[in-house]
């Protein structure tokens, strides 16, 4: 799928379901619970035991693009090189690695790094960085990006961490294009409750759906 589609897909949608999965039998089926919820973009975050092997198992489950599939905590060009061979259609980061965002534009795959200071968020749009990720979110709060797109409403804002069923539309009203969720969205893979993953989906993208809608008023 081209660079640009894919970014469109996660901007559509909103939201980007963050999993850090302990094998690939429950990364599939935090994947597919996801999916019954309407989610179109799963992270694989690299803190996961066996990334690699778990993105290429998922790639070949859903190969027909039931589901777009990224790579979560890439911290340098060699993982990130690893993870697109791994069959990541996307690459995500805490932090900004200027070597990280040539190899993904080598490769017309989007990078989305973390930031949380104007600099970075320069730095980031500087290397054409489309959709930059806010975190940690609970430390910034939706306020923070009304406050980034003073300077900057060019700015593409992602934010992950914090981000539950009862603030999420805070972020959306504020300007996000997405939000990135983990544990608020798919804690119930620790326990197999995968009923709970697909119902807090459907709540999320329900509330998402209402705050673009009042944006829109």
């Amino acid at each position: 799928m081209k660079k640009e589609k894919v970014l469109q897909t996660i901007m559509d949608v909103g939201l980007v379901a963050v999993v850090r999965a302990e094998s690939a039998d429950v990364a599939i089926r935090t994947a597919e619970a996801c999916m019954e919820g309407g989610v179109a973009a799963l992270e694989i975050a690299f803190t996961t035991p066996g990334t690699p092997k778990v993105l290429e198992t998922l790639a070949a489950r859903f190969n027909k693009g039931e589901i777009l599939l990224g790579a979560g905590t890439v911290l340098d060009p060699e993982t990130a090189r690893i993870a697109i061979l791994s069959g990541a259609q996307y690459l995500i980061s805490p932090s900004l690695n200027p070597e990280t965002a040539r190899l993904s534009n080598r490769y017309r795959v989007p990078y989305m790094p973390g930031a949380s200071t104007i600099r970075d968020i320069v730095e980031a749009l500087e290397l054409g960085v489309d959709v930059i990720k806010l975190f940690p979110g609970e430390l910034a709060g939706p306020i923070a990006i009304k406050a980034i797109h003073g300077p900057l409403p060019q700015a593409q804002i992602m934010p992950t961490g914090g981000v539950d069923a009862g603030n999420v539309g805070e972020w959306i009203r504020a300007g996000a294009v997405a939000v990135g969720v983990g544990g608020a969205l798919v804690g119930g893979a620790k326990t197999g409750d995968w009923a709970s993953i697909t119902a807090t989906a459907k709540l999320l993208l329900a509330r998402i759906g209402e705050a673009r809608s009042a944006n829109k008023a």
